[in-house]
C-alpha cells in the first residue's frame, strides 16, 4: 500500500500525537522522564505503525502493524486516565484525547476488517 498519508486514521494518529504532545508540556517537571516520556513515546507510536505496516509487503504484516498501533493507542488511554486521577493536565483536555483514542480505535479496527 504505503500511502499511509492518505489514510485518514493515520491523519488523526497524527493530530493526537501533536496534542499529547502540547498536554504533557503542562505535567509536573519530576515526571519528563515518567508519564510525561511514556506519554509522548506512545502517541508517536500509533502512526508510526500504521505507516510502518503500510509500507511492509503482506496484508498480513500490515494488520500486524495496525495491532500494535491499536496496543498503543489503548496504553495511551489508560496513561491518560492516570494522569486524570493524578490531576495532571487540564480534565476537559485529557477527555477530548481520550474520545479521539476512541474513533482511532475504532477507525482501526474497521481497517483491520477491510483488510482480512
Amino acid at each position: 500500500m504505503n500511502r499511509f498519508k492518505e489514510l485518514l486514521v493515520w491523519q488523526k494518529a497524527i493530530e493526537l500525537a501533536a496534542e499529547v504532545y502540547q498536554l504533557t508540556k503542562s505535567f509536573p517537571s519530576d515526571e519528563r522522564y515518567g508519564i510525561v516520556s511514556q506519554m509522548n513515546r506512545c502517541s508517536i507510536s500509533i502512526p508510526s505503525n500504521i505507516a510502518e505496516g503500510s509500507g511492509r509487503n503482506s496484508k498480513k504484516e500490515f494488520l500486524h502493524f495496525l495491532g500494535i498501533a491499536s496496543g498503543s493507542a489503548s496504553e495511551l488511554e489508560t496513561q491518560l486516565i492516570i494522569s486524570k486521577k493524578l490531576k495532571f493536565g487540564d480534565i476537559i483536555q485529557i477527555n477530548a484525547l481520550i474520545d479521539k483514542i476512541t474513533s482511532i480505535q475504532n477507525m482501526l479496527f474497521r481497517l483491520k476488517n477491510t483488510l482480512k
